[in-house]
């Protein structure tokens, strides 16, 4: 889409700035086009469609679905992937999205294919990713089948959504196993034997075999 790809290299450039030029953004919050656009609409209505997913979108439905959640609820329907800044977590650009609105909610992104969310300040839980049941899936339609699972109950901790990556999985550290002569030998001893019990059993059998076919014919005679 002409549209992402734009949002992209605005992204990549903003970054590229010195420190001084962004210094009026959150610290926990990137400078963004799609985060910037979302909370500018977001002052009029819960709900923001990036002009590349308007022909998808069906705003009256999605905001009657928004309106009757449990929960204040922020929708921003705009493109994700690795290869923005959120490197394909897109529970963290919900993050981000929140931080930067500082409204307590569900907030929740949607790329046509998938939904994710964050909850933000609110004693809510809601499920990690949803996928579109089809191509053809009405948003209005994946954007319930997300806010349905959204449970809401005074045991959950309301706390600010995260601002910040995962930390990376640590590396596997197990050491493989050594090489030993005596292992070597072991497990070479060990295939042997098999196969010579193998090679005897089988040869009992054949014996046994022989034998009888033998008798049989020495009766005959």
């Amino acid at each position: 889409m002409r549209r992402a790809a734009m949002l992209l290299l605005a992204t990549i450039f903003v970054l590229g700035v010195p420190a001084a030029a962004a210094a009026s953004a959150s610290a926990t919050v990137p400078v963004d086009p799609r985060i910037t656009a979302a909370v500018a609409a977001w002052a009029n209505e819960p709900l923001y469609v990036d002009p590349d997913y308007a022909s998808l979108a069906d705003p009256a439905a999605m905001l009657e679905k928004i309106r009757s959640a449990p929960v204040p609820v922020y929708v921003a329907v705009v493109p994700t992937g690795a290869w923005f800044q959120e490197k394909d977590d897109t529970e963290l650009l919900a993050g981000w999205l929140a931080n930067a609105n500082k409204k307590p909610g569900l907030y929740v992104v949607m790329d046509g294919d998938t939904s994710n969310g964050a909850e933000h300040e609110i004693q809510a839980r809601a499920l990690g990713k949803t996928w579109a049941n089809g191509a053809k899936q009405a948003l209005s339609s994946q954007l319930s089948d997300y806010l349905a699972e959204v449970k809401v109950d005074d045991r959950y901790e309301a706390k600010p959504a995260r601002s910040t990556p995962n930390a990376p999985e640590p590396p596997d550290e197990s050491e493989p196993e050594r090489f030993t002569v005596g292992k070597a030998i072991g497990n070479g001893l060990g295939a042997g034997l098999l196969g010579i019990l193998g090679g005897a059993i089988l040869a009992g059998v054949v014996v046994g075999v022989s034998a009888l076919v033998a008798g049989g014919r020495g009766g005959r005679s």
